[in-house]
């Protein structure tokens, strides 16, 4: 049976808004159609009319469920390498805590309206809640070890959790370039090529991040001296981290570059002629959590960056919702509602792999449907999704 459903907009994403637009679903949430208002017809069935705008689910390309957690036990505002400490002293709880807060979790995505994420792990706690997920997942298990004696003991020891979470979806991925060493970048690389994965990094999510790769300075040579680790083998490279960095990976493989908040114009031209299969992860709620600031989005969308939205983790974030991280943008940086929905389906159902089914409303797909509240202007009025299908 197929279920028809209207609103004051239809955005199929791949082809143009329809005012007052009709979408079938079939039961199994497939699209049977979608039509103009004039083009319907009416013979077909009752319409369920809405306000708003019907929209594709929403793809969420980077959230860290398995510190989920965490929600509300870290300040605002402490700065990345400040929240990395929190993180690192916090991390353990009780397996059942840890378990039921990412059910929790995995539930509040699809309650708003999000059909599938990127999500990082440092640990096989997540699996089984990504196997008996409504949601499609793909793991990045991810490396860190700016040591380059153990470059190849760390690789070794995620190649093993990376087999721990078979049969789903999942590619192993360097955290930060603060983080992992040349070696490691190396093994991680080859890796990547072999098995022609999918890949994520954390990028310029703090100024000091920058600085560290400029002149060896920052807070982040204080944490690793706390850490114990002799930084003598490190000479910075005088560059921002992303022109230090972006060749260490293969550039045949999909990589998605996560917060990028304090990406140059020139940092971007560099890292795009040196890769030409880079995506562009913006989590402003996050961002304003930890560094309160934003990136220049208004640079990434002018040079036509392929932008991608994500969550970040309950850590950093007070909700997993990827139409409140649009309003962030629409109200802050003013990005037209049609772009945002490209990047918060479209993109992110292209970087995971998905689009044969995700990401557009358009004939045979399973998109998932959702109602958003939008008004004449096409602002966004709030972040309740109604998800319908």
């Amino acid at each position: 049976m197929v279920r028809y459903f209207s609103a004051d907009k239809v955005y199929p994403v791949t082809s143009a808004p329809l005012e007052r637009g009709v979408v079938g679903m079939e039961a199994d949430g497939r699209v049977a159609g979608v039509w103009s208002e004039a083009d319907f017809d009416a013979a077909l069935g009752r319409v369920e009319r809405h306000r708003g705008a019907l929209v594709p689910g929403f793809v969420n390309t980077h959230c860290h469920l398995e510190l989920s957690h965490l929600r509300g036990k870290f300040p605002r505002h402490t700065g990345l390498p400040g929240f990395v400490q929190l993180v690192m002293s916090r991390r353990g709880a009780g397996n059942e805590e840890i378990g039921a807060a990412m059910l929790a979790a995995d539930d509040e995505m699809h309650r708003n309206g999000i059909v599938a994420v990127g999500d990082i792990s440092n640990n096989a706690a997540s699996r089984a809640v990504k196997l008996e997920s409504r949601l499609h997942y793909h793991t990045f298990v991810e490396a860190l070890g700016f040591n380059p004696a153990r470059a190849a003991e760390i690789f070794a020891s995620v190649v093993a959790l990376e087999r721990q979470f078979a049969p789903l979806s999942v590619s192993i991925v360097p955290h930060a370039p603060y983080s992992v060493s040349q070696k490691l970048f190396a093994l991680l690389g080859q890796h990547a090529m072999e098995r022609h994965a999918t890949l994520s990094i954390h990028n310029q999510e703090t100024a000091d991040e920058n600085l560290f790769f400029q002149k060896k300075q920052g807070e982040f040579v204080e944490l690793y001296e706390k850490m114990g680790l002799d930084l003598a083998f490190f000479e910075p490279p005088g560059l921002n981290s992303l022109p230090a960095t972006v060749g260490h990976l293969p550039a045949t493989q999909k990589q998605l570059l996560v917060h990028n908040t304090f990406t140059t114009e020139a940092d971007y031209r560099s890292a795009t002629a040196r890769h030409s299969r880079l995506y562009w992860c913006l989590c402003p709620a996050a961002n304003r959590y930890i560094e309160n600031r934003l990136p220049d989005v208004a640079m990434l969308e002018r040079l036509g960056a392929r932008i991608t939205l994500g969550t970040d983790s309950l850590a950093s974030n007070t909700e997993l919702n990827i139409l409140a991280e649009m309003k962030i943008l629409q109200e802050e940086a003013q990005i037209p509602l049609a772009n945002l929905l490209c990047w918060a389906t479209w993109n992110g159902a292209e970087f995971l792999g998905l689009s044969d089914w995700a990401g557009s409303l358009e004939n045979g797909k399973k998109p998932g449907l959702n109602l958003i509240p939008v008004n004449e202007r096409s602002e966004i009025t709030g972040t309740r999704v109604l998800r319908l299908a």
